[in-house]
């Protein structure tokens, strides 16, 4: 099994909102990829709390695929590359870890 966790830092407004309520809305439209990619097995989308250190990164997806050929499927997959090409408008950064268990 292969753990795929990708980390996004928002910028803080983007098309007149806030990182908080973007970060919600990129966590909705990550959660339909489970079921519109056929190599997910399991995927989790999270926003940090507002009680958090508001230095945290915004929103983190955890994902569960078969092997790293599923990973490689998932991230060329046309409705991942769509989400990519969303978050990246509003995303400061990134940090991703890929490992196998």
């Amino acid at each position: 099994m292969v753990k795929h966790i990708v980390m996004f830092k928002l910028k803080e407004e983007f098309q007149g909102k806030t990182a908080a309520e973007n970060a919600k809305e990129a966590k909705a439209r990550a959660e339909k990829l489970a079921g519109l990619v056929p190599t997910v097995e399991r995927l989790e989308a999270v926003c940090n709390s507002p009680a958090a250190d508001g230095s945290n990164y915004e929103l983190a997806l955890i994902c569960d695929f078969k092997d790293m050929a599923g990973l490689d499927e998932y991230q060329k997959h046309p409705e991942h590359v769509k989400f990519g090409q969303y978050i990246g408008q509003m995303r400061e950064s990134r940090a991703c870890i890929d490992y196998e268990y």
